[in-house]
C-alpha cells in the first residue's frame, strides 16, 4: 500500500470513528438497560406469578430430578419481552435516533410470536388445560404474526430501494435469483417456525435456552455492527466498495440483538440452575421469532443454521426419534429432545447445560468465522 494509500485510510476510519461513537453508544444503552431491567423486574414478576399459583407442570415420564421443579413460576418470557421493547425505546430516546422500519419489524415479531407463547402458557397454567392453545388456533396463531411480518418486510424501500427483507436466499447476503414475494412468505414462516420450535424444544433444562440465546444475540450484535461499517450506503468512504453490505438497517438491527442479549443475560440470572422461573412458550416463541427476524434482516437466513446450531441440533434429535419410531419401532435416543438422554444417562442437569452451552459457543464461533470469511472473499 503506497504512503496516499495509507494516509487515505487512515482518514476514512477516523472519519468512520466519529459518526461509530452515538452508533456505538446505542448498542451499549440497550444493552445495558435491557440487562438492568431483567435484573430488577425477573424477581418481582416471581413473585407476583409465585403469589397467583402460576406454577410449572412437570411430565411424569421425564427425568426424576425434575420433579421438584413442579410449581416454579413461568410464562418468564413477559420479563425480557418487556425489558427489550423498554431498552429499545428508551435508547432511541436518550440518543435523539429515529426507530427503522428492520428494528420495528423485528420487534414486531419478537412480542407477537411471544403473544401467541403467553396464550398458550395462561391458557395451560390458568385455566388448568394441560395441552394450551389448541394446536390450530396455536398454528393460526404464529401463521398470523409469521404472514404480517413477510408482507411488511417486503415493503418500506429507503432512498436506495432497500426493504428490511429481499426475496433471495442469503448466507452471508443475498445470492441467487428473486424468487417473488409469495415463495419468500413460505419461507420467512418456514424460519421462524422452525426456529420457534428449535428454541421451545431446547428450553428443557434450566438456563439451557437462555444462555444459547444470549450467544446467538451477542453474534448478531457483531455482525449488524460490522455491516454498519461496510454498509453499501457508505461506498464512498469505504476503501473496498466491491465488499459492502446491502442491508437496510444494520445499525438498528445491532442495538435490537444487543437490547435482546442484554435482557436474556440478566434473566439468566434468575433461570440459571436451580431457576427461580421458567420462561415458558412466551419466551421461547418469542426468541425463535426474533432470531429468525435478525437472521432475514439481515440477509444471513442461511447461516443461521450455523449460529444457532445447538438448536437445530436438538430439533433434529426430535425429528430422528419420531422419525425411527414411526419407521422401525425403535427409538435411537433414550429420550428426545437430546438433552434429556444425557439426563438418563447418568450426566447431571448442569453438565449438560454447560457442555451444550461449549457446543453452541462453537457454533457461534464458526458462524462468525464464515461471515467474516465470506466477507473476505467478496
Amino acid at each position: 500500500m503506497s504512503m496516499g494509500q495509507t494516509l487515505l485510510a487512515g482518514a476514512v476510519a477516523v472519519g468512520q470513528g466519529e459518526e461509530h461513537v452515538p452508533a456505538m453508544r446505542q448498542i451499549l444503552y440497550a444493552g445495558a438497560i435491557g440487562l438492568f431491567l431483567t435484573l430488577i423486574g425477573t424477581p418481582l414478576l416471581i413473585k407476583l406469578l409465585a403469589r397467583k399459583g402460576y406454577g410449572q407442570y412437570i411430565r411424569d415420564d421425564g427425568p426424576r430430578t425434575h420433579g421438584s421443579k413442579r410449581g416454579t413460576p413461568t410464562m418468564g418470557g413477559i420479563a425480557f419481552i418487556l425489558a427489550t421493547l423498554i431498552a429499545y425505546a428508551v435508547t432511541k430516546v436518550i440518543t435523539g435516533s429515529q426507530p427503522t422500519f428492520s428494528g420495528v419489524l423485528v420487534l414486531f415479531l419478537f412480542a407477537g410470536m411471544g403473544l401467541v407463547g403467553f396464550l398458550d402458557d395462561y391458557i395451560k397454567i390458568v385455566k388448568q388445560r394441560s395441552l394450551g392453545l389448541r394446536a390450530k388456533a396455536k398454528m393460526a396463531g404464529q401463521l398470523i404474526v409469521g404472514i404480517a411480518f413477510a408482507i411488511l418486510s417486503l415493503n418500506f424501500a429507503d432512498a436506495r430501494g432497500q426493504t428490511p427483507a429481499s426475496d433471495r436466499l442469503s448466507f452471508v447476503q443475498d445470492f441467487g435469483w428473486s424468487f417473488g414475494p409469495v415463495i419468500f412468505a413460505i419461507w420467512a414462516l418456514f424460519m421462524i417456525l422452525a426456529m420457534s420450535n428449535g428454541v421451545n424444544l431446547t428450553d428443557g433444562l434450566d438456563g439451557l435456552a437462555t444462555g444459547a440465546s444470549v450467544m446467538v444475540f451477542g453474534a448478531y450484535t457483531f455482525i449488524g455492527v460490522w455491516q454498519y461499517q461496510e454498509s453499501c450506503a457508505n461506498s464512498e468512504t469505504l476503501i473496498n466498495a466491491s465488499s459492502c453490505f446491502e442491508v437496510r438497517d444494520p445499525l438498528d438491527l445491532a442495538v435490537v440483538a444487543s437490547a435482546l442479549m442484554g435482557a436474556c443475560f440478566g434473566f439468566l440470572w434468575w433461570n440459571t440452575s436451580p431457576a427461580k422461573i421458567f420462561m415458558g412458550d412466551t419466551g421461547s416463541l418469542a426468541l425463535g421469532g426474533a432470531l429468525a427476524g435478525l437472521a432475514i434482516c439481515s440477509r444471513t437466513e442461511l447461516l443461521m443454521a450455523i449460529l444457532g446450531g445447538l438448536f437445530v441440533l436438538i430439533t433434529l434429535s426430535v425429528v430422528i426419534q419420531v422419525g425411527s419410531f414411526r419407521l422401525t419401532g425403535r427409538r435411537v435416543f433414550r429420550m428426545a429432545p437430546l438433552q434429556h438422554h444425557f439426563e438418563l444417562k447418568g450426566w447431571s442437569e448442569v453438565l449438560v447445560v454447560v457442555r451444550f452451552w461449549i457446543i453452541q459457543g462453537m457454533c457461534v464461533i464458526v458462524g462468525l468465522g464464515l461471515f467474516y470469511a465470506g466477507w473476505r472473499a467478496q
